[in-house]
């Protein structure tokens, strides 16, 4: 039994170039796919970039306590990026946390009291008549007929069908899923209703060359021509403009918005008062239909309310020529969708129908539920930091982490001496992996490392350098028990190692339960704690206990140098105690009894 376990630590002992070769291909693929991205630095939190954070508290209306769930959370969180988007704002963040909180953090170089009056309020749904519409500004080629500029029209037919149309000359009737891909997420094209702007519902009146209604159609009074001004200047191209398109405009009244078709195509609109509320959508989801071929669809079911005024819009629209045959669903005076129609719908349900994807039909479908979400948000804290003292406070960071490292080093070199070379490499690895990875973190999963997440980094240190200790003061002590450095180094081993997993365990733990628990920018904290935890353990296994195995053999480690780290004199070992041999006992035979 005793030679096979002496050829096992034999073969694990001359092997520790495997562990070494290992790590350093990690080192290499990660760094690589670093330089890859074109993200070498880690992605900076606001605290330290500047920019402002908002904590938003979700508050439900009276009995309506079961309305805060993750369902309506997520869809909120996704109607406030496409208004923080709508600002122009890059590298924004919106996300939950806990159950109840919304955390906006909106970078430098935006309005905060704008972003705040934007992502604070009720997101507004109405579903409004389409007067005319056309392609906008630099799409715009020449007047658009009306199946250019209403191509993406939704169609409802065939009792409570709305077919989504995007973008092509096909008509769909009676029912007829259209062939057209559609793009739910952001289908924006013109429809119309036939009292929109008190206009004739005839085809005269129906803009169908893609040309602002002309004042015969519109009434001719003041509004109605302030409104075609508005049209004709109206370019939705320009962020700007898109932003104002429909500011101050009252459910009751006619307005112009912008939307984007499935070509990635900007139109413009003019559509007539609100005709159905979007409080009056009592559910909105995306299924996918197995009976037809019309595939992944949006379906709407209206409140008893809802429903009547849905039946008498849609029986409006269906006596109309295209544009005016469709109507608009819109969200934050955006055209997210604009369906047409054929029929009266009357049965309080409705589907829009196109070639959707899955995540296109969701889309929609969370618009439609916000409007009806019984939410409102309240702020509980807004914090500004500008560029300037973000920079400070990196920097303070830093330099607390450069003293820290320090520190650790001279302490590793005054009392390790030569075993400080292998520590120090250790945390050297220890350290580009974390980088690395933090680099990474940022593109792939939004990682932001913000002041709490560099004091993490910086508690990791002593992390890892007891890890360190307690390995080399194992070796230590088998070697004050008179054993010589390289059976010492593997039968500290398996004691230390038994240590150093506890001890990580524990810390990732701790870890894991207060990013679980936290909110805001303690989980940064939490965060990297837990990363660099895991790291630890990579390291101390494929780096530093390898390493050492492979410095045992030298002699400058094995002889036991006094600068070594592994000096008997000064670990206090004594030399071994040498016996007198004793006088050989004469044979056997006969005693002589003065001898006895």
């Amino acid at each position: 039994m005793a030679a096979p376990k002496k050829g096992k630590s034999a073969s694990a002992q001359s092997k520790p170039g495997r562990s070494l070769a290992l790590i350093l291909i990690a080192i290499v693929a990660l760094t690589g796919g670093m330089f890859a991205s074109g993200h070498t630095t880690p992605r900076l939190g606001i605290d330290l970039a500047g920019g402002t954070s908002i904590t938003l508290r979700a508050v439900p209306e009276a009995g309506q306590q079961s309305a805060i769930n993750k369902t309506n959370m997520d869809t909120a969180v996704e109607i406030m990026e496409r208004r923080v988007n709508g600002l122009g704002v890059s590298e924004s963040e919106v996300q939950t946390q806990g159950d109840r909180n919304i955390i906006v953090n909106i970078p430098k170089g935006t309005n905060s009291g704008e972003a705040r009056e934007q992502v604070g309020t009720t997101a507004k749904l109405y579903f409004r008549p389409v007067v005319a519409t056309e392609l906008s500004g630099a799409n715009a080629t020449g007047s658009p007929s009306p199946s250019e500029a209403g191509g993406d029209s939704d169609k409802a037919t065939d009792g409570d069908k709305a077919t989504d149309d995007k973008a092509t000359d096909d008509k769909a009737t009676d029912g007829d899923t259209p062939s057209d891909s559609a793009s739910a997420s952001a289908t924006t094209q013109g429809r119309a209703a036939s009292d929109a702007l008190k206009a004739d519902p005839s085809p005269s009146a129906s803009a169908s060359d893609g040309a602002s209604p002309s004042p015969s159609a519109s009434g001719g009074d003041d509004a109605t021509a302030k409104l075609q001004e508005q049209y004709a200047a109206l370019d939705c191209t320009d962020q700007d403009a898109r932003a104002k398109a429909g500011d101050g405009a009252k459910p009751g009244d006619s307005m112009v918005a912008c939307g984007q078709n499935s070509q990635g195509q900007w139109q413009k609109y003019i559509l007539g008062a609100a005709a159905v509320d979007g409080t009056e959508v009592d559910d909105a989801e995306a299924v996918y239909n197995t009976q037809t071929a019309a595939g992944w669809t949006v379906t709407m079911k209206f409140t008893d309310k809802g429903a009547t005024k849905f039946a008498d819009i849609t029986g409006q629209l269906a006596k109309n020529q295209s544009p005016q045959n469709q109507f608009a669903i819109v969200l934050d005076n955006e055209v997210v969708s604009d369906p047409y129609v054929s029929q009266a719908l009357t049965g309080g349900n409705a589907e829009i129908s196109g070639s959707f994807d899955q995540e296109e039909a969701q889309g929609l479908a969370n618009m439609l539920s916000y409007g009806a979400l019984p939410l409102t948000f309240k702020e509980d804290s807004v914090t500004t930091v500008t560029a300037a003292l973000g920079g400070e406070q990196l920097k303070a960071g830093l330099i607390a982490g450069a003293i820290g490292l320090a520190l650790v080093v001279l302490y590793l070199l005054f009392y390790y001496r030569g075993l400080s070379f292998i520590a120090v490499a250790s945390l050297l690895v220890s350290a580009g992996l974390t980088y690395v990875i933090m680099s990474l973190l940022g593109p792939t999963i939004g990682f932001a490392l913000n002041l709490p997440a560099v004091c993490g980094a910086i508690v990791a240190i002593g992390i890892t350098a007891d890890s360190f200790i307690v390995y080399f003061e194992r070796v230590r002590d088998e070697i004050r028990e008179g054993r010589t450095l390289r059976p010492a180094v593997e039968r500290a081993w398996p004691r230390a190692r038994r240590t150093i997993l506890v001890s990580d365990f524990v810390s990732f733990l701790a870890a894991a339960v207060l990013f679980v628990v936290s909110v805001g920018k303690v989980q940064g904290f939490a965060f990297t704690l837990g990363l660099t935890t895991l790291l630890d353990v990579v390291v101390v296994f494929l780096f530093t206990k390898p390493l050492l195995t492979l410095m045992a053999r030298r002699k400058f480690f094995a002889s036991g140098h006094k600068w070594s780290g592994f000096d008997p004199k000064s670990l206090g070992v004594k030399p071994p105690l040498r016996r007198t041999r004793r006088p050989s006992r004469p044979a056997a035979g006969p005693v002589d009894p003065k001898e006895a």
